[in-house]
């Protein structure tokens, strides 16, 4: 069983991390399986397309309650790259994303660059760091190459 869902109430719903009843949900359960499957930060409605086939009652509505579920409890995050969509992941690990401003591909970047950096501004500034997010916003690879091309 995942772990969203890891102790089982008497009520017959299952308590997440966070100590709230939550009922279970196979539809929220595939979307954690099909985002730890992919590497390619998926926006809702692809998620929408490759669960569709297998609930075809799901609605898209359906699908960003269960992420905005999924985030709260820390197995997922929300990643805005700038683009109209926002993008997911279920890698919550400590990484870096690069993102290509021409295709908007999402590459992880797993090196911990600066590891210090949360306590260098804890102890700079009268600020509570919780966390920090670093992106790099640049041309990827096959974007670089297609345009080498139609030069």
């Amino acid at each position: 069983m995942n772990q969203l869902f890891m102790n089982t109430m008497p009520t017959g719903k299952k308590q997440p991390a966070s100590g709230v009843a939550l009922r279970y949900s196979r539809q929220r359960e595939r979307l954690l399986e099909v985002l730890r499957a992919t590497t390619t930060h998926p926006t809702a409605g692809w998620l929408y397309d490759m669960l569709k086939p297998e609930f075809p009652n799901l609605s898209l509505g359906t699908v960003y309650r269960n992420l905005a579920v999924l985030i709260a409890e820390g197995l997922v995050k929300k990643i805005d790259s700038g683009s109209t969509f926002d993008r997911f992941e279920a890698k919550t690990t400590a990484h870096y994303h690069l993102i290509c401003r021409k295709c908007g591909t999402i590459i992880d970047f797993e090196k911990r660059i600066f590891p210090e950096i949360e306590d260098v501004v804890n102890s700079e500034t009268d600020f509570s760091v919780e966390g920090h997010r670093i992106d790099f916003f640049g041309t990827c690879s096959a974007c670089r190459a297609r345009n080498r091309n139609n030069s």
